[in-house]
């Protein structure tokens, strides 16, 4: 316990360190660019600030890539305002194109701040509760057709000639032999006859009896 409490001292006394050179650094650098007084510590604090607000939107898991955005923008320019004051930047000679960027730095953090605190997270994965969509070449079958379907009682039905045929198998053989007779012209044939109902030839030479 006393290890891990040390180790948890240590991270935490090298982030104060970390963090207190940081913003005094930022503070040195708007004093430096002409902004005075409280303006100076003020500039620390909304850098400060919308580096919170990227790693939360980066945390949350969503919209990573405006998180990325502005915690790179807010990085950089704590890691430059920390260069700069390195000793290669003059501070009692600042360039004007500095004093710009500094000077417009709290518009940058305002908008940076604004967008991720207060626009909604969108969820960048995609959905998966969507029924999927039958492809046109898998469409669904057509139903089948009257003379297509094999009623119950065709399963049942005797396959010797002594047997007496079902009255529901001889008019499902009505149905069949009137569909082909009104799409060939022609009156169905006792193989053709067996071959649509799926029995045995001494059965269809028996139901075809019946339909003559």
């Amino acid at each position: 316990m006393r290890r891990h409490l040390a180790r948890i001292d240590a991270v935490l006394i090298q982030a104060v360190i970390a963090g207190a050179l940081s913003f005094a650094h930022l503070h040195d650098l708007a004093e430096a660019a002409g902004q005075h007084g409280w303006k100076a510590w003020a500039y620390p604090v909304s850098l400060d600030l919308l580096l919170v607000a990227a790693w939360r939107r980066l945390r949350s898991g969503h919209a990573t890539a405006s998180g990325w955005c502005w915690f790179l923008t807010a990085l950089i320019a704590s890691l430059g305002a920390n260069i700069a004051t390195a000793g290669l930047l003059d501070l009692d000679d600042v360039p004007a194109w500095l004093r710009i960027l500094v000077a417009g730095w709290p518009a940058i953090a305002f908008l940076g701040g604004t967008l991720l605190a207060h626009t909604p997270p969108v969820d960048e994965t995609p959905a998966t509760d969507q029924a999927p969509q039958t492809p046109n070449h898998e469409a669904a079958a057509p139903p089948p057709t009257p003379e297509a379907a094999t009623p119950p009682a065709l399963e049942a039905a005797p396959a010797t000639a002594s047997a007496p045929v079902p009255a529901a198998l001889v008019e499902h053989a009505r149905k069949v032999a009137t569909a082909h007779r009104d799409r060939t012209g022609q009156p169905i044939d006792t193989e053709t006859l067996r071959a649509r109902l799926g029995v045995p030839p001494e059965l269809a030479r028996q139901i075809a009896t019946h339909l003559t």
